[in-house]
């Protein structure tokens, strides 16, 4: 089994997450941020839910991520009659053994495809929960682990809403993120005629990587660093989604995990050791919409929970960026840049009718009085570590 004890280097990562874009965009045209989000929720140890009309290119963009990664891929086309046991597995006993055996359903691979998902029932459905969640499956009181890396990406049509079953909330919040690759552009869809137009781009894909090379740069992924500041952050977003009056059930302790592994994966893509506010921002929208509900006023007033978040985007606050996380505030020196520095007047100048006297600056004397000792600093604060990166690591302290 495969393990993410081996880590890549940050331009090994580049270089890879930089093949595989490219591979991926070979086959859809035009919508390079998707391809980013799906390769984002890939190295964050997500699963991916694409949800449009028909004929965008949803099973299309998960087979080219796919087959752009040696690994093994199983396809599962959920119908109304599929059973639990056909995604699982089933034990089926043998006469020449006197004993049941095991058969692997097809949740055993590494990339799974679930095409149309909406049109399972719920039993089959919920078949998915303990894979997604706990990448292992349990069958006649046995657990099977999943193999490394694993990551379901699923396919549904809002439109052709009968005869489907819509997944509960449960099954939602398992998908790291939700996105719609929505229509191509004129001159997008004008090169797609000239390159699907004969056969299928798939046909001619090649894999740029594998399974363990993706392992490495989960590895890479796993040791970004998120400050202090940048996790108050995401946790004052989803916060904000549980009080907010237009939902009726807000952002779950999950959707912050999700919020924090993406951020961590945009970050290590972008070149970055660690993860700014900006990471969280851009993703907020497509880890969170999919897990709110809002109210049935919200919706009579046509008010979707992308709005929702791009509201509450604007109004959470950010971080303050000249503070590094792990650091108490600093005591800034006078006529420094951000303090208000007040005028003193010379000495003897009477002070003037209705005008309050300005306090003493530190270390003068006042009406005989002994100027006042400067504050010794608190042993328990330390010193700002340097740096132009204020949502970086702490850097070492010298003695």
């Amino acid at each position: 089994m495969t393990t993410y004890d081996e880590r890549a280097s940050l331009s090994e990562l580049s270089a890879t997450a930089g093949a595989v874009s490219r591979s991926v965009e070979s086959v859809i045209e035009g919508k390079p941020e998707i391809v980013r989000i799906s390769l984002t929720v890939l190295l964050a140890e997500g699963h991916l839910l694409l949800e449009d009309v028909p004929g965008v290119g949803k099973t299309m963009l998960a087979k080219a991520l796919a087959k752009s990664i040696d690994c093994s891929v199983r396809r599962i086309q959920f119908t109304p009659d599929l059973l639990p046991s056909d995604i699982t597995g089933v034990s089926v006993y043998d006469q020449q053994r006197t004993d049941f055996e095991f058969k692997p359903g097809a949740i055993f691979a590494q990339i799974v495809i679930g095409d149309e998902i909406n049109r399972a029932s719920p039993k089959t459905q919920s078949a998915l929960l303990e894979s997604m969640e706990e990448r292992q499956v349990t069958i006649d009181g046995e657990t099977h682990q999943l193999p490394e890396p694993f990551m379901v990406v699923a396919t549904q049509n809002p439109v052709e809403m009968e005869g489907t079953y819509p997944l509960p909330e449960a099954q939602r919040d398992r998908f790291m993120a939700r996105v719609s690759i929505g229509y191509p552009s004129p001159a997008a869809e004008l090169e797609m005629l000239d390159v699907h137009g004969a056969t299928s781009p798939l046909d001619d894909l090649r894999s740029v990587t594998h399974a363990h090379d993706v392992c490495k740069l989960i590895g890479a992924v796993r040791e970004v660093h998120v400050s202090d500041a940048v996790r108050r952050y995401a946790v004052d977003l989803v916060a904000a989604t549980r009080s907010h009056p237009e939902l009726r059930l807000g952002a779950s302790p999950r959707a912050t995990l999700h919020l924090v592994r993406a951020a961590k994966a945009a970050a290590a893509l972008a070149g970055r050791e660690f993860a700014l506010p900006d990471d969280l921002q851009s993703l907020a929208v497509p880890v969170l919409a999919h897990r709110l509900l809002p109210t049935a006023q919200a919706q009579l007033n046509r008010r979707t929970a992308e709005q929702i978040v791009g509201e509450l985007l604007q109004q959470t606050p950010v971080p303050a960026s000249d503070q590094r996380a792990g650091v108490p505030p600093q005591p800034q020196a006078q006529g420094a840049r951000g303090t208000q520095q007040v005028a003193q007047p010379p000495a003897g100048t009477p002070p003037t009718p209705g005008v309050p006297a300005a306090p003493p600056a530190p270390g003068t004397a006042q009406a005989g009085r002994a100027a006042p000792a400067a504050p010794p600093a608190h042993p328990s604060q330390p010193p700002a570590a340097p740096g132009p990166y204020p949502y970086g690591p702490p850097q070492p302290r010298t003695r």
